[in-house]
């Protein structure tokens, strides 16, 4: 099943790109989406253990199951001051 996700910040410019589809089994979980993303994006391996994902808007951890009409978001960390 593909999955769209939405890139910002340092992974949207690492990647050049605004968004990623993604090949997922059905009923997948986000710990299946970031191997997914690791396997099939290797420029985002380095940074998805620092990685938020969101689903519909809220930060999710990694038990959160994903369904075909899932808004995903990768938020990369922030730093600033």
């Amino acid at each position: 099943m593909m999955h769209r996700v939405k890139l910002f910040a340092a992974i949207r410019q690492r990647i050049g790109r605004d968004e990623l589809e993604v090949e997922l089994p059905s009923a997948a979980t986000v710990r299946q989406l970031r191997g997914a993303l690791a396997e099939q994006f290797p420029p985002l391996a380095g940074v998805l253990a620092h990685t938020r994902i969101a689903v519909d808007s809220e930060y999710a951890n990694d038990d959160r199951q994903l369904c075909p009409a899932s808004e995903i978001a990768l938020i990369p960390p922030v730093s600033g001051g």
